[in-house]
């Protein structure tokens, strides 16, 4: 199958714009990707054309955005593998749905467990663990380095484990070094200590087939707008049994059964957990950047994106002063680096000035600098839409700002 780049390109409209009268070279796919005119026209669409509180009315408008609601979900639990669309919760995000697991499910752990983190984590697999500490000074958690390729010292990950071990959290793709971990292993391994596994699916549902049935983790979350949907919706997957354990993470309208001042009875599964009015209209549209990932589909996106990142690590690596964090064999496209000792903001601006939209700065994963004995870094990160083209001048213009800046 050939890759239709113009095709592909001819669907974002940001992308025909200019910025300080340069061309845009967007690739700061790992923070956020743009999204296709097909999602924007679903947006539009929703708030144009049924906008109506779903679930909680008989009229022809709610009606219909509870049905696009509903197919959403179900057509989320196809596309990760899931059983049944109980245990796809709609959230406003991947952050939200670790804090969710970490609150409810966390509420269920034993005296004196401990949690398995990794160095690599962004803050949002760590802070809500953290903040369950705050609350539970019993809980104790480990954290898994990494050797200097990136990759997480699987031995250490397994002797971690002990009879206290009531809880792994990792991501799936390293959102700095790019590095996919090993998770069917890892849970795999968990699961032989009947430990429950959380993976931050972040930044591989975006370039890759994920399926939470094949890899057998007990919970799993991803983010819309990081996979061309719309902003502010996320989705946590979790297995059944967890979900009918776990207490409700908020209260309010929607996730109950019924409500008296002598007690409250909760709705069943999923809306136990999505208390108040979700980003309907959003949730209605997440398919049709599911359908632009299948359409081109996602193997295909990944080996473009694939080839885009080698090509532009072979030119990095003959600038003078290049350093390249994350080094895996196994890696998604995200190039995290630095030049001799210019200052990752600095670069950053001056390639804004050329067009060029790059990431600076921690990324939200200050330990992982920390384990790297840096600040930050400047950071590069490829998508469908992206060209070798784009990667060429992203090269020239750092051949042409590092003499400036050094």
């Amino acid at each position: 199958m050939s890759y239709n780049i113009e095709k592909i390109r001819s669907e974002f409209p940001i992308l025909s714009r200019s910025i300080e009268g340069k061309p845009l070279v967007y690739l700061d796919n790992t923070a956020t990707s743009q999204t296709p005119r097909r999602v924007v026209d679903a947006v539009v669409s929703g708030y144009c054309d049924f906008k109506a509180n779903v679930h909680r009315g008989v009229h022809t408008l709610s009606q219909k955005a509870t049905e696009l609601q509903e197919e959403s979900r179900r057509r989320v639990r196809d596309y990760i593998g899931a059983s049944s669309e109980e245990e796809i919760i709609f959230t406003r995000g991947a952050t939200e749905a670790i804090n969710l697991v970490a609150c409810s499910f966390g509420s269920l752990f034993p005296r004196n467990g401990e949690i398995i983190l990794t160095v690599m984590e962004h803050h949002a697999n760590i802070v809500p663990w953290q903040l369950l500490q705050s609350r539970r000074p019993d809980l104790k958690i480990k954290v898994v380095d990494i050797n200097d390729r990136g990759e997480l010292l699987l031995d250490q990950y397994r002797d971690l484990f002990n009879e206290n071990t009531c809880m792994a959290s990792f991501c799936h793709v390293s959102n700095v070094l790019g590095t996919v971990n090993p998770v069917k292993e890892m849970i795999g391994y968990a699961r032989s200590k009947s430990v429950p596994v959380l993976v931050d699916g972040a930044q591989a549902v975006p370039h890759m087939r994920v399926d939470v049935t094949d890899l057998d983790c007990d919970f799993y979350v991803f983010s819309s707008h990081k996979m061309y949907g719309p902003t502010g919706i996320g989705v946590l997957y979790g297995k059944k049994e967890h979900l009918l354990r776990m207490p409700p993470y908020q209260g309010g309208g929607e996730m109950i059964s019924h409500v008296s001042f002598e007690g409250t009875t909760f709705a069943g599964l999923p809306f136990k957990f999505e208390a108040g009015t979700p980003d309907f209209v959003g949730i209605g549209a997440l398919p049709k950047a599911l359908d632009f990932m299948d359409e081109i589909g996602v193997e295909n996106i990944a080996a473009h994106e694939l080839e885009l990142m080698e090509y532009a690590e072979e030119k990095m690596r003959e600038i003078p002063g290049m350093r390249i964090f994350g080094n895996s064999p196994h890696k998604s496209a995200v190039v995290s680096f630095l030049v001799g000792d210019i200052h990752h903001y600095d670069m950053g601006m001056l390639l804004d000035k050329l067009g060029v939209e790059v990431r600076t700065g921690h990324h939200c994963a200050q330990p992982l600098m920390q384990r790297l004995g840096i600040s930050g870094t400047v950071r590069a990160s490829f998508a469908a839409y992206n060209t070798l083209g784009e990667v060429d001048s992203f090269i020239s213009a750092l051949r042409r700002i590092i003499p400036i800046l050094s």
